[in-house]
């Protein structure tokens, strides 16, 4: 008998973020056992044919989001959307590709909140993202939990955290002084200019020092 596995692993093999398997338990598309201790385990030759048998809503279509931090990142971008576009093609879903270029603690992007829209005129049928950490730096949470109250599928291709973490999040960091430093002083101030300047010494030194 093949070994079972767990709801992190099934979530891993089948593409999709653990808290869609929770979803379809709670509407009946699969039936997962459960340990002595109360812990999901699923068998995945059983669950991939019932998943298949299940009809998506046409009406409800798919959209792959990619993001970045800024213009210096345009080729991540593009590699982002060349992934998606990749494995939503194999899947065989019609899709559609939302790209920001913006913070990820930038909730006021024109993609995000044409996702977001979409997402809750019932228009959006399944989420693609290569990273949780691409939706939002922070917040993300709160927009899979929208998901999953709309019963939108969201599928994160890399379950794992995103590698460019640390940069990313040092960008957000420097973006949020720029933009309080330059409504104090002035963009254009020298104590402004001063300031930059000791807050990014201070960034790097802290990334470098990280393990």
């Amino acid at each position: 008998m093949d070994r079972l596995a767990s709801i992190g692993e099934a979530a891993q093999a089948l593409g999709v973020d653990i808290t869609t398997l929770r979803r379809w338990e709670r509407l009946g598309k699969i039936s997962p056992e459960h340990t002595t201790g109360g812990h999901r385990r699923y068998d995945l030759a059983k669950l991939r044919p019932s998943l298949i048998r299940a009809k998506p809503d046409l009406n409800r279509k798919t959209i792959a989001y990619a993001r970045v931090s800024n213009h210096e990142q345009k080729d991540d971008l593009e590699r982002q959307k060349q992934v998606l576009e990749l494995y939503c093609a194999r899947q065989g879903w019609t899709y559609e590709v939302i790209a920001d270029l913006g913070s990820g603690m930038n909730y006021h992007k024109k993609g995000l909140k044409r996702l977001l829209s979409a997402i809750l005129d019932n228009g959006v049928g399944r989420l693609v993202l290569t990273h949780k950490d691409r939706l939002l730096r922070f917040g993300a949470e709160l927009i899979f939990g929208i998901c999953e109250a709309k019963q939108v599928e969201v599928v994160i291709l890399n379950q794992g955290e995103d590698t460019s973490f640390e940069e990313d999040l040092a960008k957000d960091v420097l973006e949020i002084i720029t933009v309080f430093s330059a409504r104090l002083y002035g963009s254009h101030s020298r104590k402004n200019q001063r300031l930059l300047e000791n807050v990014k010494a201070a960034v790097k030194s802290a990334h470098a020092d990280c393990p």
